[in-house]
C-alpha cells in the first residue's frame, strides 16, 4: 500500500505516544523513521514500530530517557543515552558536540547505551546543517551476531554502521552512510516480508555456502550476512566495532556481555568545524569543484548518470513525498499487530 509521509509520521507518533511517550519524543521518532522511508531506506523506517513497541513493553527501552553527560574533557565527551530512543538521545548527544566543536574546532563524543539509534546518516546530517564535518562509527549489541568474519563461517558481528558527512551551503550535504555488512540486516528483513531474494554476495548460509534467500536469517538453521568489499569492509566493520562499541560504549560484541533481543548502538563521534582550518572558503570551493569534476564524467554502460553520495536519497525523496510511502503487507500487518497492543484499533487504522 502507498502512504503519503505526513498520514504516516502522524501514525507513528500516534502509536509511541500511546506506548507512553512524550508527544516531543513521539514526534521526533515519527519523522525519523519516516524520513528513513522517503529516502529509501526501508530497513530503518516505520517497519522499526513493532520492535520499537515490544521493547517499550518490555522495559528495554525508555522512551522518556534523555542523554546525560557522564565525562567532560573539553573537546571529549561521553553522553549516556540511558536506553532512551536513539533517535532523541543520538540527537541531543550531536547537539552537544556541534556545540563543543564550535568552541574547540573538533569535538570527540562517546555517545553511548542508545536504544536502536535508526539511521546515523540524519546525525550526520544534523552536524552537516551546522557547518560541520562529521565522522561516526557505530556498533550494534544487545543481541546475537549477525555478520560473520571475512574468511569466516560463525556471526561475530552486527551490521555495524560507519558514516562521513561533508555539508555544502545552500544545497544537500554529501552522505556516505552504510552498513559494513554487504547489505544492512533490515533490509534482509525487507526481503524476507516482500518474499523476494536478496543480491548476490550478501549471505551464507548455516554452512558458509553463498545464498540469496533472506530465509537463512529468520529461519533455522540460521545463516549469517558477510561484509561488503571482503577483507575492506570486515576491516571497517571492526573499527567500527572497536571505536563505537570498545572507545565510545566499552561494550563490544564479544560474548560476556549480555545478548538478548535489545537493539543497543555505541557511536563513536568526530565532530570538525572547518573554519577552525582557517580556509573555509577555499575548502567550500574545492568541494564545490571536485563535485563539478565527478559529475563531468562521461556514465558508463547501464548509468543515466553519475551521482554523488546521498544523491541517490535525495532523488528517491522527491519521489516518496510526491507519490507516498509503499509499505508491503506482510510489514504492514506486523505494524498494525504492534498498534492493537498499545490501543489504536483497526478504525483508526
Amino acid at each position: 500500500m502507498l502512504i503519503s509521509a505526513a498520514k504516516l509520521t502522524q501514525f507513528a507518533a500516534d502509536v509511541f505516544t500511546a506506548v507512553g511517550a512524550s508527544e516531543t519524543n513521539a514526534r521526533l521518532v515519527a519523522e525519523h523513521l519516516v524520513e528513513a522511508n522517503l529516502k529509501g531506506h526501508d530497513s530503518h523506517g516505520v517497519g522499526m514500530i513493532p520492535t520499537y513497541v515490544n521493547n517499550i513493553l518490555n522495559k528495554l527501552l525508555t522512551p522518556s530517557a534523555s542523554a546525560r553527560i557522564v565525562r567532560d574533557k573539553g573537546a571529549v565527551l561521553v553522553v549516556d543515552g540511558q536506553q532512551g530512543f536513539g533517535q532523541v538521545v543520538g540527537r541531543e548527544a550531536t547537539a552537544l558536540g556541534i556545540e563543543r566543536a564550535r568552541q574547540m574546532g573538533v569535538a570527540c563524543v562517546g555517545s553511548r547505551n542508545n536504544h536502536h539509534l535508526g539511521r546515523i546518516g540524519a546525525y550526520g546530517e544534523q552536524c552537516a546543517a551546522a557547518g560541520m564535518v562529521s565522522v561516526h562509527f557505530v556498533n550494534v549489541v544487545g543481541h546475537n551476531p549477525a555478520v560473520s568474519p571475512w574468511g569466516g563461517r560463525e556471526p561475530r558481528m552486527t551490521t555495524n554502521p560507519f558514516c562521513v558527512v561533508v555539508p555544502r551551503p545552500g544545497t544537500w550535504p554529501i552522505v556516505l552512510d552504510m552498513a559494513t555488512s554487504a547489505v544492512a540486516l533490515g533490509k534482509v528483513r525487507v526481503a524476507y516480508n516482500k518474499g523476494v531474494d536478496v543480491p548476490d554476495g550478501a549471505l551464507v548460509d548455516h554452512e558458509g555456502v553463498p545464498t540469496n534467500s533472506p530465509k537463512v536469517m529468520f529461519e533455522k538453521p540460521l545463516g549469517s550476512l558477510g561484509p561488503f568489499g571482503q577483507h575492506k569492509g570486515y576491516g571497517l566493520a571492526v573499527m567500527c566495532e572497536l571505536l563505537g562499541g570498545g572507545l565510545a560504549g566499552e561494550w563490544t560484541a564479544q560474548p560476556e556481555h549480555p545478548r538478548g533481543h535489545n537493539i543497543v548502538n555505541h557511536m563513536f563521534m568526530v565532530i570538525v568545524d572547518p573554519e577552525a582550518f582557517g580556509g573555509l572558503s577555499a575548502f567550500r570551493y574545492e568541494v564545490d569543484e571536485m563535485v563539478k569534476y565527478l559529475y563531468s564524467t562521461t556514465p558508463a554502460k547501464g548509468f543515466d548518470k553519475v551521482r554523488i553520495p546521498g544523491e541517490p536519497e535525495q532523488e528517491t525523496m522527491a519521489a516518496r513525498r510526491a507519490d507516498g510511502i509503499e509499505i508491503d503487507t506482510s510489514s504492514w500487518q506486523s505494524i498494525a499487530k504492534a498498534a492493537a497492543r498499545v490501543g489504536i484499533n483497526a478504525d483508526q487504522l
